[in-house]
């Protein structure tokens, strides 16, 4: 997976107030953890998190924390845990790095991206993604960024399971294998010009001529 690098400075106060002066100078309250690690508490710039958040929403990559303590400088890399978010005042106001190992499995969710044309869309039906994220486990250098499937094959009817995925070796998947991440059913208006399934499709003139006569009969009882 692709390494990004975001600097941070390692901060010692954790109360409220601190947080806000620092939210309100350009800057993000985070913090660091991972197995067997002590947490560091950190700051880091906020529009330079906001271009790595960017970044991990298309992709799934590692980030490289270069952390300032005073004169020392270290590093760890690490995976952006969860972030919050206000909404309200756009901005950023935490962000969770767990730290990570290149000698220990990892688990992540990683996004899917669907390449090709459906064969059953173009015969009308409809390609629809039940599964957006697929979560893999395995060494940090196996894992890749994204899982790409092709569904040009597809007809109306068939669809693409977890167990359809390959991925590369020592890399395997957590979700069930039947579950499904894309299928391509037939659409209404396909169903209705098929006459299958009895669905009918009415028009516009059709519910007109419907309603008419029970409007006139809801007329004719408030006369009376």
């Amino acid at each position: 997976m692709e390494t990004i690098t975001l600097n941070a400075q390692v901060r010692r106060e954790r109360k409220k107030g601190p947080s806000r002066r620092l939210r309100a100078e350009g800057l993000t309250p985070a913090i660091i953890y991972g197995f067997q690690t002590e947490p560091i508490m950190l700051t880091v710039r906020s529009f330079d998190l906001k271009k790595v958040l960017e970044k991990i929403r298309k992709e799934s990559v590692f980030v490289k924390l270069e952390i300032e303590d005073g004169k020392k400088k270290t590093e760890k890399l690490s995976i952006l845990k969860d972030i919050q978010i206000n909404t309200l005042k756009k901005r950023l106001d935490h962000a969770d790095f767990y730290e990570i190992r290149m000698d220990a499995d990892l688990t992540i969710d990683i996004p899917i991206y669907v390449t090709g044309t459906a064969a059953g869309v173009e015969e009308g039906g409809e390609l629809s993604m039940l599964k957006r994220e697929l979560k893999i486990s395995g060494l940090p250098s196996t894992l890749p960024e994204m899982i790409e499937i092709d569904v040009s094959n597809l007809k109306i009817g068939d669809s693409v399971k977890i167990g359809d995925i390959t991925l590369k070796e020592g890399v395997k998947a957590l979700d069930p294998e039947d579950v499904v991440v894309a299928t391509v059913s037939m659409t209404r208006a396909a169903m209705a010009a098929a006459g299958i399934g009895g669905v009918e499709i009415e028009t516009p003139e059709e519910r007109v001529s419907e309603e008419t006569p029970a409007s006139e009969e809801q007329a004719g009882d408030a006369e009376e």
